[in-house]
């Protein structure tokens, strides 16, 4: 009896359209014939998931196998052997040129029963070329950039930097992993992808690598998205009184903030512009903005004088 078509792809029966496709295109890049050249039991994993594939990625002959199983191309056929041809093989579509006298290449010859005339074929016929015709090795993988993550601290997102990455190989194409200099953007945030196209060795096309960004925490500022949060202490007296507070920036710089008389524990002032650069372009500011928040600091070894002060006080404010 045939291998059931689920168990060959490896996913549920209740499995998604997304699922089935996803499965595909795993197992043929990692039994595909380009992939293991002269591999015989390779080659006949690559033909099971491919028949698989035909069947479950078509909503009517997934219904069918559903019901009768391996007879589901006998199904209310209107002739001998059902749908698809005279012996009943549903999947002639995929491999045209191989089954109708049109020119064979060398995968054509070596796998016309499957249907596939090569890796070109197998995925250009499912997701198509970007010039329009046939799809390539380089378009398989140009259509799903490699994700290399890359940590940087808070300044560095502030300013924008460079690293020295690992770019991985494409094996289909015969590249090699490399590394290289790459530039990070002033803006970005932890999740941000900065998307390259990562020249192949030899100069010879590119591999699309897509940089996954993890900014560290800063231990003073706190970002909340294009702005920046930082507490500033502030001696009881200049919050009685009014005064200067030092303000600390990603520049490494300080600002004076001014404050007014009775300047409240935990009151926030925005200071415009001095927050993280937006990374994408828009209508707003180029920065966001930074958010300082006084922290009273009360005064501690009271000499009796300052003692006497604050007795004095209490007893005037009725505390």
């Amino acid at each position: 009896m045939p291998r059931d078509y689920y168990e060959t792809l490896g996913v549920p029966r209740n499995a998604t359209e997304k699922d089935i496709r996803a499965a595909y295109r795993r197992l043929a890049r990692q039994y595909h014939p380009d992939v293991n050249p002269g591999d015989k039991t390779a080659e006949a994993r690559f033909k099971e998931i491919n028949e698989a594939y035909q069947v479950l990625s078509n909503a009517d002959h997934r219904d069918k196998y559903d019901q009768f199983g391996a007879n589901w191309r006998h199904a209310g056929a209107g002739a001998p052997g059902g749908p698809g041809g005279p012996n009943g093989d549903p999947f002639i579509w995929f491999g045209q040129g191989a089954r109708r006298g049109g020119r064979r290449g060398p995968q054509d010859d070596a796998f016309a029963d499957a249907g596939v005339g090569g890796i070109g074929d197998l995925f250009g016929g499912l997701f198509g070329s970007r010039r329009g015709g046939r799809a390539t090795t380089q378009d398989v993988f140009r259509m799903e950039p490699q994700n290399v993550p890359v940590t940087v601290r808070l300044e560095e997102a502030y300013t924008g930097t460079r690293r020295v990455v690992e770019i991985p190989g494409d094996p289909f194409a015969g590249v090699e992993g490399r590394r290289l200099e790459v530039r990070i953007p002033a803006g970005v945030d932890t999740g941000s992808k900065v998307h390259i196209a990562a020249p192949a060795a030899g100069g010879s096309g590119a591999v699309d690598v897509n940089l996954v960004i993890t900014v560290e925490p800063h231990p003073v500022l706190k970002r909340l998205g294009d702005d920046l949060e930082v507490q500033v202490e502030v001696p009881l007296a200049t919050a009685m009184l009014g005064g200067e507070a030092q303000v600390p920036t990603l520049k490494g710089t300080r600002l004076a903030l001014k404050l007014p008389p009775e300047t409240q524990n935990g009151r926030t002032f925005r200071l415009k512009g001095q927050g993280m650069p937006r990374l994408k372009v828009s209508d707003q500011a180029p920065s966001g903005d930074l958010l300082a928040t006084v922290k009273v600091v009360l005064p501690t070894d009271l000499t009796r004088d300052e003692q006497a002060f604050f007795e004095q006080m209490r007893h005037r404010r009725g505390g």
